[in-house]
Parts: structure tokens; sequence; C-alpha cells
């Protein structure tokens, strides 16, 4: 769904839009999406005469599948989130010099003519909203970093011995 300032200018738009799995491009392999993805909500545009600022309120929810950082595992990560977005035109900030700009200009995102793409929205959200290190389950043991095995579904016998080479001289003091 495609939101045009031309629209917005006239009018709040309402939206209500499911997407189904496969419909957004996400943009990291490892991430997938899991049944229907919803975003409802309603896009303005603020100041029409002005800074031309489009807000964009609403709910994002569906279901991803991240792998665990541990065992490599397919893992289900909830993302259900509130929008209260800010968009200004892209023009604005499009300057050969560098702008400086304020803390609270970091919470607002930039558009280009002619409007913004929801699809494009609830796709930031989702990598946004998604954890840095997704856990199976608190008690994962990982992959066995010598032979690969999964030590959540068997055991392996590998033995890791760790020795750093600083310590060599002591260690032959003592045989």
């Amino acid at each position: 769904m495609f939101f045009d300032v031309h629209d917005l200018e006239k009018r709040p738009i309402r939206f209500d839009q499911v997407f189904a799995p496969g419909s957004i491009e996400l943009l990291d392999e490892g991430v997938r999406q899991v049944g229907d993805l919803r975003a409802a909500g309603v896009v303005e545009m603020i100041d029409p005469f002005g800074a031309r600022e489009i807000r964009m309120r609403g709910q994002v929810e569906g279901v991803m599948e991240v792998p665990c950082a541990r065992c490599l595992a397919a893992t289900r990560f909830a993302v259900s989130g509130r929008l209260d977005l800010f968009y200004r035109p892209m023009a604005e900030i499009a300057r050969d010099e560098e702008v400086a700009i304020n803390e609270a200009e970091t919470e607002v995102g930039f558009y280009e003519d002619p409007g913004v793409e929801l699809a494009d929205v609830v796709r930031e959200q989702i990598m946004i909203g998604l954890p840095m290190r997704n856990i199976c389950r608190p008690d994962c043991q990982g992959i066995c970093p010598l032979c690969g095995t999964n030590r959540n579904l068997e055991a392996c016998q590998c033995r890791e011995e760790f020795s750093d080479s600083r310590w060599e001289s002591l260690r032959n003091l003592r045989t």
C-alpha cells in the first residue's frame, strides 16, 4: 500500500493491511515470516503547507522465525509493536554539505516524493524489533565448536582442552 502525499494533503488515510509470508523482502536470509503479518492504523499529513511532515500511527503484529544464536535452530519470535512514526521530505536534508541534526531529529525518517510505502515501513519496524541475540531456550547448549554436533540433541565426546602458550613455562616446572 502506497501513501501519496497529494492524497494525504486532502485527508488522513486509514490502513489495515495483511502481508502474506514472502510478500515483504526482509533483507536478512536468517529471518523468515511465519504466517500473516498485519499492519493497521492511520497516516496523516501534519503540516501540508509547511514541512509536509507525515505521521503514521498504528500497530504491527505477526510472528517471525530467526535462528538461535547458540544452536542455529529455528526459533519463533512474536512481533507486536505500536507505530508512531514521523517522516519528512528527503529534499529537506539532501544537500551537498553536512547538516547537523538534534537528538529529536534522530527519530524522524525521510521519504522521497511522491510518498511512503507501507511495506518499507513494516520491514524497517520488524528488523528494528528483532532481538540482537535470540536464544531458543534458556538452557540451550549450542553447537560443539570441534565436531559441530547440536548438543541439545545429542552429547558429543569431544574434549575441549584450552592451552595458553603464555603459561607453558610454568607447566614445564611442574613436570
